[in-house]
């Protein structure tokens, strides 16, 4: 019997990807986004993917469409959730209603998914849930008032489900990517290091979820282990040398 995975965001960017690698792999994929049309592109050129059209921030929805999912494959052994929206022209102030709007989608839109299969998987004591944030969840960043804050709490929420799943033998995994190669990313004015395809982030999730154990699977790490090492900087250092990597100037 096929294991089966669901992830959301699956319209395009890693989602997409990832849908194809377990795909390739034989796997049952359940892949949910906003956009119908292209999901259904997706699913009738590959026989073992399925269509589940959803708004992440509709909670009830949420929860009707793992009930869906369900009930078409009788179980769900992985969920990858990876919806998220970025509006770098937005970002650069602070705009009340674009943060709203960016929490809403990325960490109550994971949030919702998140207790849609809460109760499966507590029932079930085994299992992956997976939480895509970023490494722009790290630490602060220039130009980021609302999609680095609400990566930074899925970084914590990640690790709080940590301990709750783990109780019942579920794992929580956290992914953080570098630069990926997406309609999201396109919308970036400046250079990004160490760009990477949506198929390079799937492989390096795919081996991350199958066959390691680890919380975190991030990458590229050439890009991420140096956050990380700047993450343990004190403020002043670290402030410094973003301001030198990122040409900050400050405004007359």
């Amino acid at each position: 019997m096929k294991k089966v995975i669901w992830i959301t965001g699956a319209s395009s960017g890693i989602g997409k990807a990832l849908a194809l690698k377990f795909a390739n792999e034989n796997w049952n994929v359940a892949i949910s986004a906003r956009r119908e049309n292209i999901l259904k592109e997706i699913s009738e050129s590959h026989e073992n993917i399925k269509s589940f059209p959803l708004d992440v921030t509709d909670q009830e929805k949420c929860k009707e469409v793992f009930e869906q999912i369900k009930n078409h494959y009788g179980d769900v052994d992985i969920c990858f959730f990876s919806t998220g929206t970025w509006n770098p022209k937005k970002e650069k102030d602070i705009d009340v209603e674009q943060i709203e709007e960016v929490f809403k989608v990325n960490f109550f839109g994971t949030v919702n998914s998140i207790k849609a299969v809460e109760e499966h998987f507590k029932n079930r004591m085994s299992g992956i849930i997976s939480i895509v944030s970023s490494i722009a969840g790290y630490r602060g960043l220039p130009n980021s008032t609302g999609y680095g804050p609400s990566k930074s709490a899925l970084n914590n929420l990640a690790e709080s489900l940590y301990f709750d799943f783990g109780r019942q033998n579920v794992r929580v995994c956290l992914v953080s990517p570098g630069f990926i190669k997406t309609p999201m990313t396109d919308k970036n004015d400046f250079k990004m290091p160490f760009l990477k395809t949506p198929e390079f982030a799937a492989n390096k999730i795919y081996d991350g979820l199958i066959n390691k154990n680890s919380f975190e699977i991030h990458f590229p790490k050439e890009l991420t282990l140096t956050l990380k090492f700047f993450s343990f900087l004190p403020s002043k250092i670290y402030f410094y040398l973003v301001k030198k990597l990122t040409k900050f100037q400050k405004k007359n």
